[in-house]
C-alpha cells in the first residue's frame, strides 16, 4: 500500500509553533514513528507552504497512491483550488487537523477541502495521522 502525507503551510514549525495548541514534537520526528509503527505501508511525506506546490503534489500522486493524508493548514479555510485539486483526482483524500477546527475561530470551522475528502479527523493531536493510516489499512 502506497500512501503519503501532504501537509501545508506552517506545519514545517511543528514542535516550535504555538506548543499550545500544535504540541513540541516536530512532524519529521512524528513521522519516523509512523513509519515504524507501519512497516509495511509504503508512507511518503511531502509539506510546503506554497498552495501551487500542494495542488501540484496532489496531481502527482492523486491518480497512482492508495490514500493521500492532508493536512492543508490554513488553506483548508480559504483555497477553492486546492478543493478543486482534490475533487480532480481518483485517489482517496483524508483530511487531518490537530487542533479541533470546531474549537477554534469561527473562520476555522469552514472546510473547503473537507467537503472533498472521504473523511475529515481533527482534535486528536498527531494521532489522528495514525487513524487516517489505519482508515486507510481498514
Amino acid at each position: 500500500m502506497k500512501l503519503i502525507i501532504i501537509n501545508g503551510p506552517n506545519l514545517n514549525l511543528l514542535g516550535t509553533r504555538e506548543t499550545d495548541i500544535y504540541g513540541n514534537q516536530s512532524f519529521e520526528d512524528y513521522f519516523k514513528t509512523l513509519k515504524s509503527t507501519f512497516g509495511q505501508v509504503d508512507l511518503e511525506y511531502f509539506q510546503s507552504n506554497h498552495e501551487g506546490a500542494l495542488i501540484d503534489k496532489l496531481h502527482e500522486v492523486g491518480f497512482s497512491y492508495d490514500g493521500v493524508i492532508v493536512n492543508l493548514a490554513g488553506y483548508t479555510h480559504t483555497s477553492v483550488a486546492l478543493a478543486d485539486a482534490i475533487a480532480a483526482i481518483t485517489t482517496p483524500v483524508v483530511e487531518v487537523h490537530i487542533s479541533n477546527i470546531h474549537a477554534r475561530e469561527g473562520f476555522r470551522t469552514h472546510t473547503y477541502t473537507g467537503a472533498k475528502a472521504k473523511g475529515i479527523i481533527s482534535g486528536l493531536g498527531l494521532k489522528g495521522y495514525e487513524l487516517a493510516v489505519n482508515y486507510f489499512l481498514d
